[in-house]
């Protein structure tokens, strides 16, 4: 849930993180900001994709302590 909320803090039309970066660094242009969050982008909607094909990565830890609960 976090990783697809900062999505949505990143990108529009709420883009909240993006207007406080722009506040913080006027000079810069919006579209270099823009191709600034691409990479950080493509990497979140990954982690969502694999994260969803395999939840098994996201319960590993809980799942263990789980395990040592039951002992």
């Amino acid at each position: 849930m976090v990783i697809v909320l900062e999505v949505g803090l990143i990108t529009p039309p709420v883009g909240l993180n993006v207007f406080v970066l722009k506040a913080s660094a006027p000079t810069v242009p919006m579209t270099v900001i823009s191709r600034g969050i691409l990479p950080f982008l493509l990497a979140a909607i990954l982690a969502i994709v694999l994260l969803t094909i395999f939840p098994q990565i996201a319960l590993f830890i809980p799942s263990m302590m789980y395990e040592e609960s039951e002992k």
